[in-house]
């Protein structure tokens, strides 16, 4: 089992996105997938914007003696917008529109609460249980679990893996 810690900047949202996150270990049941890992994580962003949790599947591709990419793929669930509504609705008066503009320009609007998250990391191993890793996070609705906005949200930055 690993866990991981990693920082990440969202975007059209302030604050810092705090990861946390157990992996297991390599899935030998699963040998039609490649035996991948699994993972479930939260992300908690310090303006409590878009909150989130996931859970998927990676994998560790060796690219020499200590370093390794992994790709990986899954589901989260955010507590962030999900239907913003239009700035330019008809009838809406002065200060509502500038009430949603305010919206429309601080927070994501996923269309859905359900997301897709895909990731890619590049590691490398420190020593037998440490290892360091630069990471790249997506969630997107992916027009399937809405139709309509998909803002998204990317998220780069660093983790610190721990293996138990």
């Amino acid at each position: 089992l690993g866990e991981f810690v990693g920082l990440g900047a969202a975007g059209r949202e302030n604050g810092v996105d705090l990861h946390l996150g157990l992996r297991s270990g390599r899935l030998d049941r699963l040998p039609q997938l490649g035996r991948p890992h699994a993972h479930v994580m939260v992300s908690i962003n310090s303006n409590n914007t878009s909150n989130y949790v996931a859970t998927g599947l990676d994998w560790a591709i060796p690219l020499g003696k200590a370093v390794y990419l992994r790709p990986g793929f899954g589901l989260a669930y955010t507590d962030g917008a999900a239907g913003l509504p239009p700035v330019n609705a008809p009838g809406i008066s002065p200060a509502e529109i500038q009430r949603r503009l305010v919206l429309y320009n601080t927070r994501i609007d996923f269309g859905s609460k359900v997301l897709f998250k895909p990731e890619l990391a590049l590691g490398v191993r420190l020593n037998d249980r440490w290892a360091a890793e630069l990471s790249y996070v997506h969630l997107s609705n992916g027009q399937i679990f809405h139709t309509g906005k998909n803002q998204g949200l990317d998220q780069a930055g660093a983790r610190l893996v721990y293996s138990f």
